[in-house]
């Protein structure tokens, strides 16, 4: 591990100590005795971090970490305390240090907090490289299309992005949400900050909270350290929440308390910390239904939904179609190197006729699979894939005569739910689109059908 950091502490022993240790993980060490001096230093070069006492003669560690936190924000700071000063670490995280350290200091806490202070610095490295990057490609716009339903998308974005109200986004499973979600953060002042997508289906009920707030070393099994959560990471940024609406209704309640309060607790601690982040969250379920339902608590609803975008689905955007299709075989044709012209006319007729019910992704997919097929430099009826050949989605028809002995709807639907997740090669996440299914209730309906990926 490389990297610079700042030591100040007024005891000579304690600063060798510090420097010691760190020093062999590999960390580049300046220490200095004073508040004085650390400004001084500090004007003189950068340091990733600066590792400070708080009780200290002249300047303390408070007033240190204020006036650098005024000249550079993004500073990162981690206080070291005495013990029974609790209240005053609470203080110095509330004033933006990334953490605190209890004296006297025990090397593995000491090594495991700056190691995580340093995944935090990387963190937002890695994102200012990023969004540079993305400026200067600003000409290929985060999402494509001109019909009128995403210009109003596109307005809407524009003009709440510089604010920090949060934003519920509607759309089927495939329309592009977590997009959305990234246009706003980076049309907005948070832009340098993070950016984290999670996505609430995906993860099992017991683990999610630990996901979002952290969790203190012990406070379950196989809690082996103390880890931050997705709040505490992206302290000044943006957390996008995917599937809200399959949050199981305790979390609901310990996330609006966040929302509120502005702050989270860790699993099985004790000290409240103060975070500041704007919530972005999507949903393919009708939140209202939900709340009257009982499903979804009413209170985070209201405070979810301050300002709502809704995204069409694909087969209701006319023309984007043929853009989009266009974008993703120049896309796909230059990353595989295949020289790819355009989509032939009968080709194209059959994605304009098609239903595409996993939306944009849907037909990424297929015409990425069009390129990879594609016999001539035009893609053709036969490159692509059956499933947009035979839509059965056509008004008031079933693909099949409905047989006279009757069915069953149970082994119609494990029939259907087989052949997703053959299609899908097995991935869960990927056949619960097809079926216009949340990935959690598809999980249940494989569990109760006994359907197994074979041997």
């Amino acid at each position: 591990m490389s990297g610079s950091i700042l030591i100040v502490d007024d005891e000579k022993g304690q600063r060798d100590i510090l420097t010691a240790i760190l020093s062999k993980k590999g960390y580049r060490i300046t220490s200095v005795p004073s508040g004085e001096e650390a400004l001084q230093e500090l004007e003189r070069a950068e340091y990733d971090l600066l590792l400070t006492d708080l009780k200290m003669q002249g300047i303390s560690g408070m007033e240190l970490m204020e006036r650098v936190l005024g000249d550079n924000p993004s500073q990162c700071v981690v206080m070291m305390t005495a013990h029974g000063t609790i209240d005053s670490a609470v203080e110095a995280m509330k004033k933006g240090a990334f953490d605190y350290l209890e004296k006297p200091l025990e090397r593995e806490d000491l090594i495991l907090t700056v190691q995580r202070a340093f995944e935090r610095i990387m963190l937002l490295k890695e994102n200012r490289v990023l969004h540079k990057k993305l400026a200067e490609t600003r000409t290929l716009p985060n999402m494509i299309g001109e019909h009128p339903k995403m210009m109003e998308v596109a307005r809407i974005i524009h003009k709440i992005a510089p604010t920090s109200t949060t934003v519920l986004i509607y759309g089927e499973s495939g329309t592009g949400k977590e997009l959305v979600a990234r246009a706003i953060h980076d049309g907005s002042p948070r832009r340098d900050k993070a950016f984290f997508a999670i996505n609430c289906a995906a993860i099992p009920d017991a683990l999610i909270e630990s996901e979002l707030f952290g969790h203190e070393k012990g406070s379950f099994t196989g809690a082996g350290s103390r880890e931050i959560g997705i709040f505490e990471a992206a302290d000044g940024g943006t957390v996008f929440l995917d599937e809200v609406g399959e949050m199981n209704v305790s979390m609901q309640a310990k996330l609006l308390r966040a929302i509120q309060e502005k702050e989270i607790r860790r699993v099985g601690g004790k000290m409240n910390i103060p975070v500041d982040v704007r919530i972005i969250s999507a949903t393919n379920k009708d939140l209202e239904q939900e709340t009257k339902r009982g499903n979804f608590r009413e209170d985070l609803f209201y405070r979810l939904n301050v300002i709502r975008i809704t995204l069409p689905p694909l087969r209701e955007r006319g023309n984007d179609i043929v853009t989009l299709a266009n974008f993703f075989l120049k896309k796909y044709s230059q990353a595989s190197g295949i020289s790819v012209k355009g989509i032939g006319k009968p080709a194209l007729k059959i994605l304009l006729d098609y239903g595409w019910p996993g939306n944009v992704r849907q037909l990424e997919s297929v015409i990425e699979r069009g390129v990879l097929m594609a016999e001539s430099e035009y893609i053709q009826p036969e490159d692509l894939p059956a499933e947009v050949h035979h839509d059965a989605s056509l008004t008031g028809s079933l693909p099949f005569d409905f047989p006279a002995e009757g069915i069953s709807i149970d082994n119609l639907e494990r029939d259907l739910i087989t052949k997703a997740m053959q299609r899908a090669d097995w991935v869960i996440a990927k056949a619960a689109p097809l079926l216009g299914m949340s990935y959690k209730t598809l999980q249940y309906r494989l569990e109760k059908f006994g359907i197994g990926r074979p041997e």
